[in-house]
């Protein structure tokens, strides 16, 4: 793959930034039509340009990393694991098979899909709580994962047995067929339906995974969870997904975080937004409270005289490790405490006489403030 600067999936795919879905799948099979090799064998960067129109494809078609490149940019699909990556696949046929079904036909390079073929990506959930997301940790994983047989080595033949030449390929591990596609009439070359592209078939099939070479395992695994990872960011795990099939590579394992919810903070983005209670006398008096905090404990929150009931207290740098900017260490975001002003519901005669004296006291330049209906409005409503 290139490592020139990615280039926006928007220009590459031609289309606007406001496309729909339809719009961008039609963008893209256009594109791919233009770029596959039976009409397009003049231009030797075909294989690189479709690879560019296929990340563009994967980012612009899936609702999530779609968003996140609108917000943050290529940085931010890196920074989330969510970035598209195709440098595993052993030819261009296989991204062509990968969107299109084998529809195309063909490859760059010509033949079928056989030889050494790599392993398809797992994807494993684990849910973290936001005490977790905030510093950083270690999760334990178990999945189940198609691994090599080691009784055959993968070969998929009882040990001390032959593998003789397929008959039904000829030992070339590919058959011709003719299908349609929306494209037209394509023959292709595809792979065998008994040898399964290798070629070559046991005489004897290994009694412990019955001649595939691949059986399915239970792992167990370590995964470091970056501080201020977002519910619904992955993971990437290179070379952990399924075992590849005749000594190809394994495919990916993705980590789908699930960030649970957590009834003393709402996130926004970097941010964190809490709730601080302050008695009304002391709104007026002024005060210092604590309010909790992820990862640090309590934190001191100074209270200033005259706070007013939905005023918003900020902390900065006090909310979650930024993940744009480089992960912990690299930037944070505020802790935002909203003032709750609890205004007594019972009082006492003494209580109510204080109060009493206190209202006729108060005068209206005391009460006036400069902020503007519209203004207390949106900082009732936190807009």
């Amino acid at each position: 793959m290139s490592t020139t600067a990615p280039r926006d999936p928007y220009d590459v795919l031609g289309v606007a930034r406001d496309a729909d879905d339809s719009a961008i799948k039609k963008a893209f099979r256009k594109l791919a039509r233009e770029l596959h090799p039976d009409v397009n064998k003049h231009d030797p960067d075909a294989e690189e340009k479709f690879k560019q129109a296929a990340e563009a494809y994967e980012i612009l078609s899936d609702a999530d990393r779609r968003a996140t490149y609108d917000r943050y940019g290529h940085e931010g699909l890196r920074s989330g694991g969510q970035a598209p990556n195709f440098d595993g696949f052993g030819s261009i046929n296989d991204l062509f098979n990968a969107f299109f079904g084998g529809a195309f036909g063909g490859s760059f390079g010509g033949g079928a899909r056989t030889g050494p073929r790599q392993g398809e990506d797992i994807a494993v959930a684990v849910e973290v709580t936001l005490a977790q997301a905030y510093t950083g940790d270690q999760v334990d994983l178990a999945f189940e994962a198609v691994d090599r047989c080691e009784h055959c080595h993968g070969n998929g033949a009882e040990p001390g047995t032959p593998i003789e030449t397929c008959e039904r390929c000829g030992g070339q591990g590919v058959l011709q067929a003719v299908t349609r596609s929306p494209f037209g009439q394509v023959v292709r070359q595809v792979a065998c339906d008994v040898c399964h592209g290798d070629g070559r078939v046991p005489t004897q099939p290994c009694e412990v995974c019955d001649g595939r070479g691949l059986i399915v395992g239970h792992r167990q695994l370590e995964v470091d969870v970056p501080a201020g990872i977002a519910d619904g960011q992955r993971i990437r795990v290179s070379g952990r997904g399924h075992a590849g099939e005749q000594g190809g590579p394994p495919g990916d394992l993705y980590v789908v975080v699930q960030v649970a919810a957590d009834d003393r903070w709402l996130r926004d983005r970097d941010d964190l937004v809490t709730v601080v209670d302050v008695p009304a006398p002391l709104a007026a008096l002024g005060t210092t409270v604590t309010v909790e905090h992820p990862g640090e404990g309590e934190l001191e929150v100074e209270v200033h005289a005259g706070t007013q009931p939905g005023e918003i207290i900020v902390l900065r740098g006090k909310g979650m490790p930024s993940l744009r900017r480089g992960g912990r260490g690299a930037g944070h975001g505020d802790l935002r405490a909203v003032a709750n002003v609890q205004i007594p519901r019972k009082l006492t005669k003494e209580q109510r006489e204080l109060l009493e004296r206190l209202a006729d006291s108060v005068s209206p330049e005391q009460l006036r403030s400069d902020e503007s209906v519209v203004g207390k409005l949106r900082r009732l409503f936190g807009r």
